[in-house]
């Protein structure tokens, strides 16, 4: 949020922001409701603990100020062919030059390969289920991990009796639900979801995709940066993985624009291991926590 401030975003999108003011975590078993045991993290002191913001009102936000600015240019769907320090051949034959390129093409990151950065990934079995819903109960702003042993289900809260879920699970299952006729789909999650928001609908479309860890080896090559997915990917259990790529974001233009101020090559080796040595610490703190508390959770030990 204090980012998308800081540039100006934020105005556009607060209306459509839902406070976070409460955690809870909890584990149990589909049809036997959320241990008696759980930790609630509340806001009383600190103010909202963070928002919630839908993907297409964020996406259309950035896409509108980018057409705004006339000092970005963007080439819609046009492809790299190939790359070399400072500089990018497009499949249109115009070749790009710069100080410094920035990666930030996801988790199969082109720029990432053909500067020879090495990526170690693996998966969990396990497939993400995201859907909107509806309820008959507002949520007031608290957001619930409940631990199942197939995997994590994130209930999220979202403007008005809406929430969004992420609803880990083996990636077969994941695979049949997916497909199930909308009746069958809610009929399947309310013994997992539990009845404390009321009667629950769905309020979209349903989306899935694999769940892995994927972090490379260095963050930084010969006049090249990476940036979010393209550097790292994460379990979504804690949330963070869009909130990691804005921090590379802040911390490597924080980086450039301090030495450009002292005069220094913003490309060169110097400047970018600043950058690599700000975030990664964070990064593998943060894919160590995430992969450890799947592992842990996402079983049916009852230790």
């Amino acid at each position: 949020m204090r980012m998308l401030k800081a540039l100006g975003l934020w105005a556009g999108l607060e209306d459509m922001a839902q406070p976070i003011l409460g955690i809870k975590a909890s584990d149990g078993r589909a049809g036997e409701g959320p241990s008696p045991l759980f930790l609630h993290f509340d806001h009383a002191e600190e103010g909202p603990m963070g928002f919630i913001v839908e993907d297409r009102h964020l996406r259309a936000r950035l896409w509108r100020d980018v057409a705004e600015r006339p000092e970005i240019t963007y080439l819609p769907g046009t492809i790299v062919t190939g790359q070399a320090p400072g500089r990018v051949e497009l499949s249109t034959g115009t070749t790009l030059g710069g100080a410094l390129i920035v990666g930030a093409d996801g988790r199969g990151s082109q720029t990432a390969r053909r500067a020879g950065i090495k990526r170690m990934a693996w998966g969990y079995g396990q497939t993400a289920l995201v859907a909107a819903l509806a309820h008959e109960k507002p949520h007031n702003g608290i957001a619930h991990q409940f631990f199942m042993p197939a995997g994590p289900l994130a209930i999220l809260p979202l403007t008005g009796n809406r929430c969004s879920i992420v609803w880990s699970e083996r990636s077969e299952e994941a695979e049949r639900i997916l497909n199930l006729p909308e009746s069958e789909f809610i009929d399947h999650l309310k013994p997992r979801f539990g009845s404390f928001l009321g009667e629950i609908s769905a309020a979209g479309r349903r989306y899935c995709y694999p769940l892995g860890l994927s972090l490379t080896d260095r963050f930084v090559a010969e006049r090249l940066a990476l940036v979010g997915d393209a550097a790292h990917g994460v379990h979504p259990i804690a949330g963070q993985g869009l909130n990691l790529g804005f921090r590379d974001v802040a911390a490597l233009a924080q980086t450039l624009g301090e030495a450009q101020r002292r005069g220094e090559d913003i490309g060169t080796s110097a400047v970018l291991r600043r950058y690599q040595s700000w975030r990664r610490f964070d990064t593998a703190a943060l894919a160590v926590a995430t992969d450890s508390f799947n592992r842990l959770f996402s079983n049916d030990n009852s230790i």
